[in-house]
């Protein structure tokens, strides 16, 4: 029957996606470490499903970068070097600039910051950032990834392009599974982790991209300093 069709698509849709959000966060609290080797039926037996939805979320999570297809040996997690977290910088840093010039210009995101849904969606965003700062100050790791993830995803929708601000959530996710794979090495986190987000938020929402550079430039100069001190250690 075309419902009950229709229905199995759904469920397997929404199945993949779980299996691809899980396997994403084993990546990233480090319970699968870089160059780990796994195949479809082991990770089909390890969740108790079919293997159909866990090849979708593997080939999934290999488009994203996050994992490596083998065709003889099935799947492994993507290992990135220093030099490629310099490359995830500079293209983060030409996107967020193209959206800071677009700011200047008065072509996008913020246009009427006294609109009350404006106000309300970055009331929300400095929430998220504030999050993610308690959790930075804390060392908790695990916590301040889910909460930067949602602030940049949030942050950069005010802008008005939701292509400029997938291919941003993917570039942070990246850069994440990176700084995850030399970060966990350390016992102690406070100290180590930016925590700028409520006033780069604050920045953006007063139309003061000079403010927000600063910030941002003093953020990636620190995250490379850190993961060229970690990966030499």
């Amino acid at each position: 029957m075309p419902g009950s069709s229709g229905t199995g698509a759904v469920t397997r849709s929404t199945l993949r996606q779980q299996i691809a959000d899980a396997l994403r966060d084993e990546v990233l609290a480090g319970r699968l470490q870089p160059g780990q080797e796994f195949t479809v039926k082991e990770i089909a037996e390890q969740y108790g499903v079919s293997a159909t939805p866990v090849r979708e979320a593997l080939v999934d999570l290999s488009a994203q970068g996050l994992l490596e297809a083998d065709q003889h040996r099935g799947f492994r997690v993507h290992e990135y070097s220093v030099e490629d977290f310099r490359g995830m910088i500079e293209a983060r840093s030409l996107i967020i600039e193209g959206m800071f010039l677009a700011l200047d210009e008065g072509r996008q995101g913020f246009k009427n910051p006294e609109d009350p849904r404006i106000a309300a969606a970055v009331a929300g965003v400095r929430r998220r950032g504030e999050e993610a700062q308690r959790a930075a100050a804390a060392g908790d790791l695990t916590v301040l990834i889910g909460y930067d993830l949602r602030f940049w995803r949030e942050l950069s929708s005010l802008f008005g392009n939701p292509y400029l601000a997938d291919f941003l959530h993917r570039l942070r996710l990246q850069s994440w599974v990176c700084l995850v794979q030399h970060l966990r090495r350390l016992s102690e986190l406070r100290g180590h982790l930016w925590a700028g987000h409520r006033e780069l938020v604050d920045a953006l929402y007063h139309r003061d991209t000079t403010a927000a550079r600063s910030l941002l430039d003093a953020y990636n100069a620190h995250s490379i300093a850190l993961i060229e001190r970690l990966a030499a250690e």
